[in-house]
């Protein structure tokens, strides 16, 4: 049986897998089944019709005709508009953390939907802009130069406009993989509430100078009502639900143990923890109540099973926020949001599933490991590490694998790359199609998990997809926002 510790830090071969022992897991609960988010889908779509008939009721052919190049322009500026600012709040929306969304279409899928989202909200904002100059200009027969500086300084809050704009082209900038690689994630996470202001400031221009707003008092009323949801739902769930979780369950530290170099477990307890409902693989966002800490809150998946004694959480020294955090005290005070995510066993449509981890996402999968319902070689984890000293946690996924006969596979090495510089994966890597379907025969007839970095999850995603694993059986887990 193979030891983590002992494997040879350059060798990606597998060791034969761990096969001693049974033992049942709990009954699964009823899955979310992926219908939900192709309604979400839907339901977004065709929140497009109001605003589309909006933008129509207050646009007459005659007018457009009428305006020439300048006035279909124009026209096409105010429904871009139109489309960016229901865009914006259906981001907000979607990170609010309503319990109905996060438990059945799970926040891997919120946060696909909010990225690519956020991406054609910019996109119709700057065009919005653009059209709007641009119409203007050819209608008043002058530059396009002249007519920003006399639209920007003297139109009723369209230097707000412009401010929310900015605020907007910011976010997205940040939020680009390349650039967010490389920005601590409290940086990224700050600069990402700028999205608040941005919305108030484009909810003010929107009726101080929009065509679409001033002469129908039942469209100010509908979209003031849309708006005011959408902030009572964000500070229900994102404020007060958190607040009154925090004071009734009083979670406070126990213990911290060093797990590893630069890698700790935290011991929560608490009171009344059953009322929680936290399933294994899910997530909080965590504020510990400390003069470094209190200020910001991180999202962690919990790393073992909840139950009524007590959570725990491992975190890995990837910041100056997650580092502080080996020196937490016993008895500090913990306050939580959550819990989050549907990256549990109720995902699962077969009786068999695939574990993929690496780095900090082996948390919510040693949860899930130790909880998902089988024996044997129904469940199997591949566990993907550079060195043999980063398997976190291998010891305990070990005494779980004898315990339940489930299978485990230390995959140590480096990564190899079909050519240099490629996203491909090099056959030879344990992690590619080939050696996937080597390793896991059986694998395209199986539910998968995978957690880890963005760069492993997207080469396990790909990888998965080619040995044939369908796209709606590939569950994965985001922590953005």
């Amino acid at each position: 049986m193979p030891s983590g510790p002992a494997l040879p830090s350059a060798a990606p071969q597998v060791p034969p897998r761990t096969t001693v022992g049974t033992g049942p897991g709990p009954t699964v609960l009823p899955r979310p089944g992926r219908v939900w988010s192709q309604m979400l889908a839907g339901v977004i779509a065709l929140g497009t019709l109001p605003v589309l008939e909006i933008w129509w009721s207050n646009t007459s052919p005659g007018t457009l005709a009428g305006g020439g190049t300048g006035g279909y322009l124009t026209a096409a500026g105010r429904v871009t508009g139109l489309l960016a600012a229901y865009l914006l709040l259906v981001l907000v929306a979607l990170m609010a953390r309503i319990p109905w969304l996060e438990h059945r279409v799970g926040s891997d899928v919120l946060s696909r939907f909010h990225r690519a989202l956020g991406e054609y909200t910019v996109v119709l904002a700057s065009a919005h802009a653009i059209l709007i100059i641009l119409g203007y200009a050819l209608q008043d027969r002058t530059n396009p130069v002249t007519e920003t500086v006399d639209v920007v300084l003297d139109y009723p809050d369209v230097l707000m406009a412009t401010v929310s704009l900015g605020l907007l082209i910011m976010v997205g900038v940040v939020s680009a993989r390349a650039v967010r690689k490389k920005m601590a994630y409290e940086t990224w996470h700050f600069i990402h509430l700028y999205v608040y202001l941005a919305m108030a400031l484009a909810f003010s221009h929107e009726f101080a100078v929009g065509t679409d707003f001033a002469d129908s008092r039942r469209v100010r009323v509908a979209w003031s009502a849309v708006h005011i949801l959408v902030a009572i739902a964000l500070i229900f769930f994102r404020v007060l639900v958190p607040v009154r979780r925090s004071l009734r369950h009083n979670l406070r530290v126990a213990k911290v143990v060093a797990e590893g170099p630069g890698v700790v477990s935290i011991y929560l307890a608490g009171r009344d923890l059953r009322r929680l409902g936290a399933e294994p693989g899910q997530f909080f966002r965590w504020r510990f109540m400390t003069r470094e800490q209190w200020w910001q809150s991180h999202p962690y998946s919990l790393s073992a099973a909840p139950d009524r004694r007590g959570l725990r959480i491992t975190v890995k020294a990837l910041g100056d926020s997650s580092r502080s955090l080996a020196r937490v005290k016993p008895g500090t005070r913990v306050w939580i949001e959550g819990p989050y995510g549907a990256f549990t066993a109720r995902r699962a449509e077969r009786p068999r599933s695939l574990l993929i981890a690496g780095g900090a996402g082996i948390t919510p999968i040693r949860a899930l490991y130790e909880t998902l319902p089988g024996e044997g070689a129904d469940v199997i984890l591949l566990y993907r590490a550079g060195r043999a000293q980063d398997l976190v946690l291998y010891r305990e996924l070990e005494s779980i694998a004898r315990r339940r006969g489930f299978g485990l596979y230390p995959l140590v090495g480096a990564r190899q790359e079909a050519h240099p510089g490629s996203s491909e994966a090099h056959p030879e890597d344990p992690l590619s199609h080939h050696a996937l379907i080597r390793l896991v025969p059986d694998l395209a007839t199986r539910d998968v998990y995978v957690c880890g970095p963005p760069g492993l999850t997207r080469q396990a995603t790909t990888q998965l997809r080619r040995a044939g694993v369908p796209r709606a059986r590939i569950h994965t887990e985001a922590f953005d926002l």
